[in-house]
């Protein structure tokens, strides 16, 4: 098939939706289908990018987040598109992202006939709250139902995710789970030379996190349970991995922590597998790629029973979860970690056997699949 991808954050953006999209489009593009990616143009990151892309891209303009510069967006573009697509008629568009680009796309798509369909990643309307801004969740919500009712299917990471959308109004829609790439994410990847540079001995247990750093992110309940795993165990050591808005503020307050900033996806295998644990406190995330990046690299893990944990932890056997929202039941099984070495040892070794199954070969098939239902799907 012709592809044409529009999303508003693409490789060497590093964050969870960019990677997905990016490593499923490679994937897509060795399997023979013709793509161009639709984005905005990001001139900043255009030397990071690699220089053998088995697909076209083309950039549009955009702005910056206020506030969050590392974050895009792209103006509407329907006109340039529909004279794109016009001459280089594609089978079908995917819109990952629901800004002002892909709004856009799913117009430009639809008037030339052309099927679409859409991916849902970001809760934003439960964004809202953690940016002040909370009165604007039924607005926002209703423009996410807007965007995706109007594309063929919508693809949620989860049948959690897609059960909930479906009773907010959200029609026609499938499952496009989250794979894992064994070869970077794999306890193989240790190093005792990055433990060093942490201060970290065989027997020091290091708490590491992955992500954004943004207020959604949960930072607040983060910190506190790392201070509860302290106290548990004083020889702790606690390295994050990550920019954004909240990085600077969060260095300042606690100077005891090792800042890593941003790393690239070579540099994070070999920073998860040379870690001991990982605390998962996020509440807003559809899927959580960290978690399963952590499990595969052989990390102990505890998170909220939702998205990605509900789908791969089982209790006390791989991972620890609690109650959704029950932040005093997840400081106590992270404080169990910090605290208990032979309970770390077997999750830590329990959990990559757990994802090997997980191959991102298999998630893509299916999602191939999908497309090509799409296409043959009839009119919009």
């Amino acid at each position: 098939m012709k592809l044409a991808i529009v999303t508003e954050t693409f490789p060497p953006e590093v964050n969870g939706v960019a990677m997905t999209f990016g490593i499923i489009t490679r994937e897509l593009a060795r399997r023979g289908h013709e793509i161009s990616i639709h984005r905005p143009h990001r001139p900043e990151l255009a030397s990071k990018g690699p220089e053998d892309d088995p697909f076209k891209v083309l950039t549009y303009p955009g702005f910056n987040v206020p506030g969050y510069p590392a974050i895009r967006m792209g103006f509407p573009a329907k006109g340039r598109l529909r004279r794109e697509w016009g001459a280089h008629r594609p089978d079908l568009v995917h819109v990952v992202t629901e800004g002002p680009l892909g709004a856009s796309a799913v117009s430009a798509a639809r008037s030339l006939g052309i099927p679409v369909t859409s991916s849902f990643h970001t809760n934003f309307h439960s964004y809202t709250g953690h940016y002040g801004i909370a009165p604007l969740r039924r607005m926002a919500l209703g423009w996410l139902r807007r965007v995706h009712n109007r594309t063929r299917r919508t693809f949620a990471p989860t049948p959690e995710l897609c059960a909930e959308l479906r009773q907010q109004g959200f029609e026609n829609l499938s499952v496009l789970s989250r794979g894992v790439d064994l070869r970077s994410f794999s306890p193989s990847r240790r190093s005792l030379h990055l433990r060093s540079q942490w201060r970290a001995n065989a027997d020091t247990p290091v708490v590491l996190h992955v992500g954004r750093m943004a207020p959604e992110k949960n930072y607040g309940l983060l910190f506190r349970i790392y201070e509860a795993m302290r106290q548990a165990e004083p020889r702790l050591r606690f390295v994050l991995a990550g920019e954004g808005p909240l990085q600077e503020s969060l260095r300042r307050e606690h100077p005891d922590c090792i800042f890593a900033g941003f790393l690239s996806r070579e540099e994070i295998g070999r920073f998860y597998a040379s870690a001991d644990i990982y605390i998962h406190a996020s509440t807003t995330e559809t899927f959580g790629n960290v978690l399963t990046e952590a499990m595969a690299s052989g990390l102990a893990c505890a998170g909220f029973d939702y998205a990605a944990a509900r789908q791969f932890i089982r209790h006390g056997e791989n991972g620890l979860v609690s109650p959704l929202g029950d932040e005093a039941a997840l400081l106590r099984e992270a404080v169990r970690l910090a605290s208990e070495p032979a309970l770390r040892q077997t999750l830590s070794q329990e959990a990559p056997v757990s994802l090997q199954a997980q191959s991102w070969e298999a998630v893509i098939k299916g999602f191939e699949a999908d497309l090509v239902g799409a296409v043959q799907g009839g009119a919009q």
